[in-house]
């Protein structure tokens, strides 16, 4: 009597530490397709591939990660703590609508956990709170748009959520010490002069 096994192949995903922007994925397809297992796509921080890869490949791909600053995340903590980084950029940096619900009402359905456990969780590796990351993020993603945007402080402010320009404006401050304007303002004799430099 002869008997057949049949093994499912599942696909899988694989989270990776620091990835924040297109340009991020365009390095990871070109690391993957060197390694050459399939996949379906790339996201900010996840690569979905086709069917389990082989701990070889696996170990290629951390390596080669690594060169360009990203990592493998094992760890199922990191992975959460990978999501919910995701949830942030996704929320901060590429919606430009309205947010219908708070931060941590987001950020629990995000990760299907309770807010104060994940801040708790956070802080922990990351050193800093969920809100203390959100705006250093934000803050980080400000700068982007004032010096490579021709956005107004008023624009800026509607699509980074702030309320108004005044609490844009303190908030900033406190982050850098020196008002949107007087930073434009620098960056810009920066790229003009670049001797200054």
């Amino acid at each position: 009597m002869k008997f057949i096994t049949t093994f499912r192949i599942t696909s899988m995903k694989l989270y990776i530490k620091n990835m924040v922007c297109d340009r991020c994925k365009t390095i990871v397809q070109s690391e993957i397709e060197k390694i050459g297992f399939q996949y379906n796509n790339v996201g900010i921080g996840v690569v979905n591939t086709e069917k389990q890869i082989t701990s070889l490949q696996r170990s290629q791909f951390d390596a080669a990660l690594k060169k360009h600053g990203f990592e493998l995340i094992n760890d199922q903590n990191n992975e959460l703590i990978d999501k919910l980084k995701i949830a942030i950029t996704e929320l901060e940096v590429y919606s430009d609508e309205d947010l219908k619900i708070s931060f941590t009402d987001f950020i629990g359905l995000s990760a299907d956990d309770n807010f104060i456990s994940l801040n708790k969780l956070f802080a922990e590796i990351e050193g800093v709170t969920i809100e203390k990351y959100i705006i250093s993020h934000k803050i980080a993603r400000v700068k982007e748009l004032l010096v490579y945007d021709d956005l107004s402080l008023s624009e800026i402010a509607k699509k980074m959520h702030y309320s108004n320009t005044a609490k844009l404006s303190s908030q900033f401050r406190r982050i850098t010490g020196l008002t949107p304007t007087h930073f434009r303002q620098l960056r810009n004799s920066r790229i003009l002069n670049p001797e200054l430099n």
